[in-house]
């Protein structure tokens, strides 16, 4: 292109001086000169003319392809840029203008966010955008336990008393969480869950010699305990450092509390199931991302703190036991849509308690701590760019874990 442009250049500057050589040649007249015919001096002069006319047409001319290849040489270097933008990895699909030469892309302000296995996410929402996310999770359990009216402290798993039993749940939940970007590095979080569970239960008296087993079937339907939480990322992100995540998380009692349920007078179960845990409940934790391209390494620590009241209906003041959850795992992105993880989360349920005035048949039988561990897997789609099909399956590892999580999460962004 460059070459087209000097050849063009030197052309004009030859047909310069060629019409231009006879004006200079020509002989300097003097103006009363008698010896020229005026005929001849006005056809030279026509002549003249007429060649700075056809000098002047030339020039426009050379102006104007000129003009042409400086505007088709700054059309191949700004395509060339925006090729070399692709190819490193700067130039975006949503991106208008290429970027320019020499000019450093602007680093992210995150780790790449990873298919989400656990409760909290490991990438918050950019700033001013609202993220909607519609979930369904099924949880299956079967347990043998010393169980009859307790509280729930985990899907499919409840603590009570009375006689030995073998508890076959499964647990559906509808949740519907809206998170929005305050900051860059904050964000806030509301989860309302919707809770379909049926339980079928074996019992088989303590106290007596009977070898007959009684089964109970029971279930309830409900809103379960809404969730606010706010989120923050507590230091920058500058493309390989360990970045930190702090969330503290309020648990309300807008879900069926299970000290509130009738009782079936012949079997001493419940005859329909509850919904929340009847417990205000914080949850502060912290998670940390270690990113090691082009998987990203991530673990955390929740502390679950329930309120303890009176709950009345002859239970007393019941202190629900804390819960402290360990979390650890790795993501590993397999192309610009598709995204794989794999974790492990372990929970130790402490021992609940009871005290004040109750009713002699209402005592809490004492468990211990349980030992909950779960290993997930998950797998995130981006189907478009708004919305991403996430897909979560967790197996129990430990006896009083749930045998099966199943959980799928469709988030919106807009």
């Amino acid at each position: 292109m460059r070459c087209r442009s000097l050849a063009r250049l030197l052309c004009w500057c030859s047909c310069t001086a060629c019409l231009l050589s006879p004006l200079l040649r020509a002989e300097v007249l003097p103006a009363d000169s008698s010896s020229l015919d005026a005929d001849a001096l006005e056809r030279r002069l026509e002549q003249r003319e007429q060649r700075l006319r056809e000098l002047a047409d030339e020039i426009s001319r050379e102006q104007q392809a000129l003009a042409a290849d400086r505007g088709a040489l700054a059309q191949w270097r700004a395509r060339s840029s925006a090729e070399l933008a692709r190819a490193t990895g700067r130039g975006a699909a949503d991106q208008p203008s290429p970027t320019p030469v020499g000019e450093a892309p602007k680093p992210p302000e995150a780790p790449a966010s990873t298919a989400q296995i656990f409760d909290e996410p490991t990438a918050l929402t950019p700033r001013g955008h609202l993220v909607l996310e519609p979930a369904v999770q099924y949880v299956h359990s079967t347990n043998n336990q010393v169980a009859l009216v307790g509280y729930t402290v985990l899907p499919a798993i409840t603590i009570g008393l009375i006689d030995i039993q073998r508890i076959e749940s499964n647990l559906s939940s509808f949740m519907l969480t809206g998170r929005y970007g305050i900051t860059p590095r904050l964000e806030l979080e509301l989860k309302v869950p919707y809770v379909i569970e049926n339980t079928s239960t074996e019992t088989r008296p303590l106290a007596t010699a009977s070898v007959t087993n009684s089964f109970f079937n029971s279930s309830g339907s409900n809103i379960g305990d809404a969730e606010l939480a706010l989120r923050s990322q507590l230091n920058h992100f500058t493309g390989d450092n360990v970045v930190w995540i702090g969330s503290l998380r309020f648990k309300s009692r807008t879900g069926t509390s299970v000290y509130e349920l009738p009782v079936d007078p012949k079997t001493d179960l419940q005859t329909s199931l509850a919904t929340g845990s009847g417990f205000y409940a914080a949850q502060p934790s912290i998670t940390v991302l270690m990113p090691s391209d082009p998987a990203v390494f991530f673990g955390g620590a929740a502390y679950t703190h329930s309120f303890g009241r009176e709950v009345g209906f002859g239970f007393g003041r019941v202190d629900p036991g804390g819960i402290l959850d360990l979390t650890m795992g790795m993501g590993l992105s397999l192309n610009e849509r598709a995204s794989f993880s794999v974790g492990y989360q372990h929970s130790i349920v402490e021992q609940t308690t009871q005290s004040g005035s109750y009713e002699p048949g209402l005592v809490l039988t004492r468990t211990g701590t349980l030992q909950l561990g779960t290993l997930r897997f998950g797998v995130s789609y981006r189907l478009t760019d708004r919305w991403t099909l996430n897909t979560t399956l967790g197996v129990g590892v430990t006896r009083d874990s749930p045998d099966l999580e199943a959980t799928i999460r469709l988030p919106y962004r807009f």
